[in-house]
């Protein structure tokens, strides 16, 4: 049995919902863009079945994590992967070259794809724009380009990001209408920042507003019966019922990751003669609580004055504004007993930044990276505040 749950149906669902869209999906063209928290599976369904879905039906895939090099802008992250992917089609015997000769019948010579640009300027000033990329690579190929930018929130952290997401957008616009189009340019963006996702369709000043955004389906039942199935076949009998294994799994934040630990956990340390289903639910809100920890842990090594920062930037209902002004350096040194200059804290945003607990949203706007983190804070000072 697979060590990874795969999830085929969904996939070639939505691969034929975007490829092939009917009346009610022809939206979908615009952009669609998938949220969820983080280690839900996400990323796994998206590299193990919604590609290969994708791929089945022809179409040429180009994949980029945002979070794979967080010393790298996105938008430099994202220009990378398209070039990969173009210089892979200019190679005749590439893989992704002889599958499209397979499934698309695409009129490609010996040489591979020809195109009417130099690779190393695609973007640079003078260059070939993305528009004009993409267009050669759907008219040549015959097929549709699909776009997928994991964690794609953090390309609005950044001016740059923003200007690679009009460039894309303009790639669509530039593609689609066309009455004869061989084939479409298609960008699918997940993000583990709900808040952050839906103001990429939302807001009128971001470039994909009006595209499709809805809710990541996380795993459920049939996930849970996979792994208690899995557990049985190797022999593990002290196993919790399907219904409180789904509880605790909810518990958990449908993460599946922590779902395993917390079943290995029940299986290495149950008292001889206990009842599983009285001991996961605690299991569950141990680790729930230390998810969070593994995160925060971060924070306390950086000191008490990122700490005071985030905490502001956490307690703020909506956007963090005014990190560095004389009011907030007045609430640091409350918090630190003693005088906080403003100057100090800017480095401590910049490694809170780079530790990706919190983001910028915008010029002087700051949010926390991971929501459920934020609601693990906000829990936890609210016990405290009771005690």
């Amino acid at each position: 049995m697979s060590d990874i749950y795969r999830r085929p149906d969904l996939a070639r669902q939505m691969a034929r919902q975007l490829l092939h869209p009917g009346v009610l999906d022809e939206g979908l063209r615009s952009g669609l863009f998938l949220s969820g928290l983080r280690r839900i599976g996400k990323t796994t369904f998206v590299l193990n079945d919604l590609i290969p879905a994708l791929e089945e039906l022809g179409a040429l895939v180009i994949y980029v994590d945002l979070w794979s090099d967080t010393q790298r802008s996105p938008s430099t992250l994202i220009l990378a992967a398209v070039k990969k992917a173009l210089a892979d089609l200019e190679s005749p015997g590439s893989a992704v070259t002889r599958r499209l000769r397979r499934l698309t019948g695409a009129d490609v010579s010996a040489l591979g794809f020809k195109f009417g640009f130099k690779l190393d300027s695609l973007g640079e000033p003078g260059g070939a724009t993305l528009a004009q990329a993409l267009g050669e690579v759907v008219d040549q190929a015959r097929t549709d380009v699909v776009l997928i930018v994991d964690e794609v929130q953090h390309a609005i952290t950044s001016d740059e990001g923003n200007q690679m997401l009009l460039a894309l957008k303009a790639a669509r616009d530039a593609i689609n209408p066309r009455p004869d189009t061989p084939g479409h340019f298609l960008f699918v963006g997940t993000g583990s920042h709900r808040a952050l996702v839906g103001e990429l369709t939302a807001r009128r000043n971001q470039a994909f507003t009006g595209a499709t955004s809805v809710a990541y389906p996380v795993l459920g039942k049939p996930y849970v019966d996979h792994l208690l199935e899995r557990l049985a076949a190797e022999g593990v009998t002290a196993l919790p019922s399907p219904e409180v294994a789904m509880k605790a799994f909810q518990t958990l934040g449908n993460r599946p990751e922590e779902m395993i630990r917390a079943l290995r956990q029940l299986h290495f340390h149950l008292p001889p003669g206990s009842n599983p289903d009285e001991h996961l639910p605690v299991i569950a809100n141990t680790l729930r609580s230390a998810a969070a920890d593994l995160e925060l842990v971060k924070l306390e090594q950086l000191g008490g004055l990122a700490t005071a920062i985030f905490d502001r930037i956490a307690s703020a209902e909506g956007d963090a504004r005014g990190l560095f002004s004389a009011e907030a350096a007045a609430g640091y040194s409350r918090a630190l007993g003693r005088e906080v200059k403003v100057e100090e804290a800017q480095p401590l945003v910049n490694e809170l930044m780079a530790s990706n607990l919190i983001m910028r949203k915008g010029h002087g706007l700051y949010g926390v990276t991971d929501p459920f983190v934020q609601e693990m804070w906000s829990e936890r000072k609210s016990l405290e505040g009771k005690l």
